[in-house]
């Protein structure tokens, strides 16, 4: 059973590993579903996926696919 629940996990997918086109869907999809909260002044969209850019290259936050549900999303770490 352990190595059924292993198979299960959730796994990170390094961003570098992505072509441009597939890591910018991943943003994408990541910043119109979340919902955030930039204060006063409200962020461009452009800048949103310019912040999870950074994240993800300073290593704040990661790719993650969930095999259970087949989606991926962006976590901190």
């Amino acid at each position: 059973m352990e190595e059924r629940d292993e198979e299960q996990a959730p796994v990170e997918i390094p961003y570098r590993e992505l072509s441009a086109d597939a890591l910018r869907g991943v943003i994408e999809h990541f910043v119109l579903r979340e919902g955030t909260d930039y204060g006063v002044q409200e962020a461009s969209f452009e800048r949103k996926i310019a912040d999870v850019m950074r994240q993800l290259e300073r290593r704040e936050a990661k790719i993650v696919f969930d095999p259970v549900t087949e989606s991926v999303t962006l976590m901190p770490r």
